[in-house]
């Protein structure tokens, strides 16, 4: 079943694009936080999933070979509806799951967790996402980790938007610095 489109989509979109971190290459930072998730959780994939327009794109993936899928087959994009996480015990006992290709094909999913990438505005731009191809539950402490890992990931985000920020700051103020002897003949 295909999620539904948030009511603050135009905003959250605008917000994923702030960060300027899609199509990006691989970094160390965030696969380290994708294994640790994945060991935590003792699954085998793992996925820091950033939800765009038409696609869930990977920043981070553990287990996977693809670098995105449609957000129309995206668990991601059903997660990023809610504030809490969407845990989904089993994808095939779940009627919004059970039919899609990403269950009854590679790479046969049956356990979802998917842990929010909240904004400080409060925009779900993602998610931190643990998957395994056989049914499971999470234990509080486990939960806890995610959430823990989830908001790393967001720091790591938000790190990098004022860094940019910062850049394009200086790039102005050198600009000016440039100009001001100009203006001060005139």
């Amino acid at each position: 079943m295909k999620a539904l489109i948030p009511d603050n989509e135009a905003q959250r979109l605008a917000a994923l694009r702030e960060y300027q971190v899609l199509d990006t290459a691989a970094e160390q930072t965030y696969d380290d936080i994708t294994a640790l998730a994945a060991h935590l959780c003792n699954v085998p994939i793992a996925m820091i999933s950033l939800v765009d327009e038409s696609r869930q794109w990977f920043k981070s993936k553990l287990g996977l070979n693809q670098q995105e899928t449609p957000r129309d087959v995206a668990f991601c994009a059903h997660a990023i509806l809610q504030p809490e996480p969407l845990i989904v015990r089993d994808a095939l006992k779940d009627t919004r799951f059970a039919d899609s290709a990403l269950v009854t094909r590679s790479p046969h999913i049956r356990f979802y967790a998917g842990f929010p990438l909240a904004s400080p505005e409060g925009f779900a731009l993602g998610t931190l996402c643990a998957i395994d191809r056989k049914p499971r539950k999470l234990s509080a402490e486990q939960k806890q980790a995610m959430q823990a890992l989830s908001r790393q990931v967001m720091a790591l985000l938000e790190l990098r938007r004022v860094s940019t920020r910062l850049a394009e700051a200086l790039a102005h103020v050198k600009t000016l610095h440039g100009l001001l002897p100009i203006c001060a003949w005139c």
